[in-house]
């Protein structure tokens, strides 16, 4: 992600918590939701305004209103540059203080490239199992603030979930190891039985549009209980289940 850099103009207003800059983009992309840098502090960009209408970007070139959370705000000066701190800018312990406040907030890196970041982090085997882990729940944290459609933010949590299950053993005191949890997750997406996805499948074809995606999606979603799967008793109703939708995967589109 290319770094942005705003320049101020003017300090509309200011208090302890924050405040509102008049500024211009003069570098990349900036994005509601970047922290940027004052020399050794943050600031995080919570809202941008422009020709009053708040939008989600703005680029090189152009002006807009902006609020800024941190008190440096009121120390701010014209024709200072503000630097945006990428995702891998922060230390861990600092994504885990930011994300440990619950959702909705803005001034912290942006979930996307913060989620590839933890992701990456998470299957580095040169760092310590307590470390990737650690990782690991961040990545969940940042899929979470996405706001993406469910659909497509719980099929990148299974992913998560059974790479840890798969790397560091099952956990069921901890949501994001416990192998049972994932398979129900799992079948709660799919959202159908074995049965009618297979009697669906021999005319697929014939299926609109969102059925025929209906479909593919479950076949992508069943391998992300296969970490699970080892970890069931063969007795249990979700070993049979997740077993009876391996039978039906490769009959699907």
């Amino acid at each position: 992600m290319s770094i942005a850099e705003l320049q101020v103009y003017s300090v509309e207003e200011a208090d302890v918590t924050g405040g509102v800059c008049v500024v211009r983009c003069i570098g990349g992309v900036a994005r509601a939701g970047q922290v940027y840098a004052v020399g050794e502090l943050r600031l995080g960009l919570r809202r941008i305004e422009r020709y009053g209408r708040p939008v989600g970007f703005f680029d090189a070139g152009h002006v807009a209103k902006v609020h800024l959370s941190g008190a440096v705000v009121a120390l701010l000066s014209r024709g200072q540059v503000l630097t945006s701190v990428p995702a891998d800018g922060h230390s861990l312990e600092e994504l885990e203080a930011w994300l440990a406040t619950g959702p909705l907030l803005l001034d912290e890196p942006h979930p996307a490239p913060l989620r590839s970041l933890a992701v990456g982090r998470m299957q580095d085997e040169c760092l310590p199992d307590g470390v990737r882990l650690r990782w690991g729940r961040v990545a969940l944290a940042a899929i979470d603030r996405a706001g993406r459609p469910e659909e497509e933010c719980g099929a990148e949590r299974a992913a998560v979930r059974g790479y840890l299950i798969r790397h560091f053993g099952p956990e069921d005191a901890s949501p994001d190891r416990d192998p049972a949890a994932l398979c129900r997750d799992v079948l709660a997406q799919i959202g159908i039985s074995p049965e009618e996805a297979l009697a669906q499948a021999r005319t697929w074809r014939e299926l609109p549009r969102p059925g025929i995606l209906r479909l593919r999606r479950i076949k992508n979603l069943i391998p992300r209980m296969a970490p699970a799967r080892p970890h069931l008793r063969d007795a249990d109703p979700l070993a049979e289940a997740a077993d009876a939708w391996s039978r039906v995967r490769p009959e699907l589109p």
